[in-house]
């Protein structure tokens, strides 16, 4: 017996195409949610790290610019301090050299001598005194140079003045204050004062 199917079995298959198609296309888009989903939440969990590691960098960095602040303090300070150390030093030291200083010219100067003035700017000396002949001038000038304190003796001026209706030599000399310590006093300057020690050349 011949059995003949006289359902639309071309429809059926379209339908069925269709049904799988629809069901093919629905799981794709749900796969390509899940995986933009996915994406999604990888990316948020990325960008949330990101941003505590930026928050953790920013407070890192807040609590440096805090601590080269208080370096730059400390630095302001102890530039301070060195200033004030220094400007006390060189308060001592010109003290000490006015001491010195003065303690020369006496020892120094000759008989027949004495000065008017003495200014000073610095390690410069200027002298400005009376001298009976110019020979003491160039006395006074030798004591310099062999003087442990004083150097370079420069005679800027000398002229012949009336003081007191006597004839007299008025002098300007400039000479050096030296800055190293000078060795142990001990010989005996012309006109019976006391003198340094020798130079090193053994010279007085």
């Amino acid at each position: 017996m011949v059995r003949i199917n006289l359902l639309p079995h071309r429809e059926q298959r379209r339908q069925s195409r269709q049904r799988r198609f629809v069901s093919l296309a629905i799981g794709l888009a749900m796969l390509g949610l899940a995986v933009v989903g996915l994406g999604h939440v990888i990316i948020a969990a990325r960008i949330d790290n990101q941003t505590s590691r930026n928050d953790l960098l920013k407070a890192e960095i807040a609590k440096l610019d805090e601590q080269i602040k208080e370096i730059d303090r400390l630095r302001d300070q102890t530039q301070a301090l060195l200033a004030r150390k220094q400007i006390v030093e060189t308060l001592q030291s010109n003290r000490a050299e006015a001491v010195h200083l003065l303690d020369q010219l006496v020892r120094q100067l000759p008989d027949g001598m004495y000065l008017k003035s003495i200014r000073q700017v610095g390690p410069r000396i200027t002298l400005v005194g009376y001298a009976q002949s110019s020979a003491r001038v160039s006395t006074l000038m030798r004591n310099i140079e062999s003087s442990p304190w004083l150097t370079a003796p420069e005679l800027v001026e000398i002229k012949s003045v009336a003081l007191d209706r006597q004839k007299v030599n008025e002098f300007t000399l400039a000479l050096q204050l030296k800055r190293a310590a000078p060795p142990a006093e001990g010989a005996k300057a012309p006109g019976g004062k006391a003198a340094p020690a020798p130079a090193k050349d053994g010279k007085a």
